[in-house]
């Protein structure tokens, strides 16, 4: 006689009193948990790549005044322009350059300030580079 004998061909003892779960219910207890909350998150910021601002040479910089100079002689006829210029990224050091095309409304000299019709405002301090056909009558 083994050990188990007794028992073995007994039915199993089915609980009554709740619902028998299904075979997907029973798999989501062994499914994988995230032990590391947030840890893709923070190796997918690392990975993630700014860009340094551009220092201007003394050419670039004087080429860009004269456009803005300009630009603001014009603002009238609200000219169609594309700017080109720096974000400071908020959470790394550096940053990334966005072009806005749209048309100048205004040059606020004293905040240093580029605003455009549709209201977006674009620091002076920041700009890389002003483009646009209006130029061309500055030579």
């Amino acid at each position: 006689m083994d050990k188990y004998d007794d028992i073995i061909d007994l039915p199993y003892p089915r609980q009554t009193s709740r619902p028998r779960m299904s075979a997907m219910e029973r798999a989501a207890q062994f499914s994988p948990f995230a032990a590391l909350v947030g840890h893709d998150e923070a190796i997918a910021e690392t990975a993630r790549l700014t860009d340094s601002k551009f220092i201007l040479t003394e050419d670039e910089e004087n080429l860009l005044n004269d456009r803005i100079a300009f630009l603001s002689e014009i603002l009238p006829e609200r000219p169609l322009v594309g700017v080109t210029y720096f974000v400071r990224d908020k959470k790394k050091d550096g940053g990334a350059y966005f072009t806005k095309i749209g048309n100048a409304r205004r040059i606020d000299e004293i905040g240093r300030k580029i605003i455009f019709t549709d209201g977006t405002v674009i620091p002076l301090d920041d700009v890389l580079s002003v483009e646009g056909e209006v130029f061309e009558e500055m030579c």
